[in-house]
């Protein structure tokens, strides 16, 4: 089977980037959300991510326009069923995303191959809400999705070589290198770096640096682009928790403990920069440290 139509789920950072590069691959993208202005707001943002690669000649302005005419959106959860790929890209609570599968389930073409963009949630458990867990996988994209080359696959118990082989060749198309996953918490990417930036909060919470030294340490001692707050930030703090929990709670193991002091960021609602504060403050012309 030929893939020709994507659905993605999901208008936020992950689901219109990820709209944005099928597109510019020549597949047709029907993106959804629940809220209008999410989808607006998704189409503003691509428009303006491609007019950027035009201007850096990444790009020619007629890729840009045909990528632009093969996005769709829609409200309706049920459209996406004649689409022959769907990529679900919620809210990383694995409550919301079983809620979308068992409403968009019914609604499928016998071949539609379902995945989930979590970073982190069992893809076998995912899978076994559905119909199809066999037509099921994890697509997880890193972000942002423009610019970040790696793909990580992650097959459930039942998933079927052809539905592998399908989502590899759509990276293949995307001009990304895939990484080849098992159904364990977190995968590969984020099992390594989520623990990371926890134990960088832990460094925070017991005052062995402030976030400027922490950051800089990083940054100039190994090299990172990013240090591991300021990455905290640009992820997501309630993101990076909800991945901790999945960590802690799969693995039952105490060293992977979420750090009281994230815990309490989540709870202040400071997530970081889709909030204007979380370990920086975003709210005036340049980030500065919270504490």
């Amino acid at each position: 089977m030929e893939i020709q139509k994507i659905g993605v789920i999901g208008a936020g950072q992950m689901g219109n980037g990820i709209a944005h590069v099928m597109a510019l691959a020549g597949y047709d993208v029907l993106l959804n959300d629940v809220n209008q202005d999410a989808l607006d707001k998704a189409v503003v943002l691509i428009t303006r991510n491609l007019d950027r690669q035009v201007s850096r000649e990444k790009i020619s302005a007629e890729d840009r326009d045909g990528a632009l005419a093969r996005i769709k959106t829609t409200l309706q959860l049920p459209d996406l069923g004649q689409t022959d790929l769907v990529i679900e890209a919620a809210t990383e609570r694995e409550t919301v995303k079983q809620a979308i599968f068992d409403q968009l389930t019914p609604h499928l073409l016998p071949h539609t191959i379902l995945t989930s963009n979590t970073s982190s949630i069992s893809i076998t458990r995912l899978a076994s809400r559905t119909d199809r867990p066999e037509k099921f996988m994890g697509f997880h994209f890193m972000n942002p999705v423009p610019l970040m080359k790696l793909v990580e696959l992650i097959r459930g118990i039942a998933t079927d070589k052809e539905t592998y082989e399908a989502c590899l060749k759509i990276v293949e198309r995307l001009d990304k290198t895939a990484a080849s996953a098992e159904d364990f918490p977190a995968f590969i990417v984020n099992r390594i770096l989520i623990p990371m930036i926890n134990e960088a909060c832990y460094t925070l919470y017991e005052g062995v640096g402030n976030v400027a030294s922490i950051d800089s340490a990083m940054k100039l001692g190994a090299n990172h682009p990013m240090g591991p707050l300021e990455l905290a930030d640009f992820i997501g703090l309630d993101t990076c928790l909800a991945i901790m929990n999945v960590l802690h709670d799969g693995l039952a193991d105490t060293k992977y403990r979420p750090c009281p002091l994230l815990v309490k960021y989540v709870e202040a609602g400071w997530l970081g920069r889709k909030a204007g504060r979380g370990f920086y403050d975003y709210r005036g012309d340049t980030p500065v440290p919270t504490r």
